[in-house]
């Protein structure tokens, strides 16, 4: 989620647009940017500057082809993990900030996190959150746009947290009616799990006709505890 757990680095085939800010970004401006196939980063945490980043090459999740694994599938109808929406974006974002293996710098700089909890109280951005034994074990965040959700961050803290997050994401995104997934970049580890990447005119193909739609991300009521047998059944690629 997204680049869901990807390094956003310059080394990746992007074309990225640098100048620094010449006005404020406000969150009306990052909705439409996000639009038209931009999002935004930093290059680091201490680094008060944004720049848009635009790649050649966009990891996207097919709703239809999600790959779940036959361990993964035990370990989401096992309701392992206590599946909640939308219920503490700080602890989120800060989680997704931590440094890890591979990643000791983070993006998620001030601007970022103040811009996206504009949003998340506008109603734009959402988490999945994956909690036990009261603490939170992994999750992501994104943006909603129409049938479009954007994946922004995941993290995980014990095995499997950030996997059945993005399931419980997917399996909402497919009841709901939504056309679009969008990972950013692709990782290994995002590939094993069903994402590819696509030229950058066929993904403004797909974004165009996402957000022209309009999708059900409350397709299951907010607060609502969904078994992971009903999300697994949600998903086109469990049913065949």
């Amino acid at each position: 989620m997204i680049a869901l757990d990807a390094p956003r680095h310059a080394s990746q085939s992007c074309a990225m647009a640098r100048a620094r800010d010449q006005f404020e970004i406000t969150p009306d401006i990052l909705l439409r940017a996000y639009s038209i196939g931009l999002f935004p980063m930093a290059e680091s945490a201490e680094d008060p500057n944004l720049f848009w980043v635009d790649p050649e090459l966009r990891g996207v999740f097919p709703l239809d082809k999600l790959v779940v694994s036959r361990s993964l599938a035990k370990t989401i109808r096992s309701d392992r993990f206590e599946v909640r929406v939308d219920h503490d974006f700080e602890a989120v974002i800060d989680a997704c900030a931590e440094p890890k293996e591979g990643r000791e710098k983070t993006w998620i700089n001030t601007r970022i996190r103040r811009l996206y909890r504009q949003l998340f109280d506008m109603g734009r951005v959402h988490t999945v959150e994956c909690w036990a034994d009261g603490e939170l074990a992994g999750g992501l965040y994104g943006v909603h746009i129409g049938a479009a959700f954007f994946g922004e961050s995941m993290f995980h803290r014990r095995t499997d947290a950030s996997k059945v997050a993005l399931v419980h994401l997917a399996a909402r995104l497919s009841r709901g009616g939504f056309r679009l997934l969008d990972a950013q970049f692709v990782t290994p580890h995002l590939a094993s799990l069903g994402a590819i990447e696509i030229p950058k005119e066929a993904y403004r193909r797909l974004l165009g006709d996402a957000i022209s739609h309009q999708g059900s991300f409350w397709c299951w009521s907010k607060g609502e505890r969904v078994p992971g047998r009903l999300v697994l059944a949600a998903l086109p690629s469990q049913s065949r």
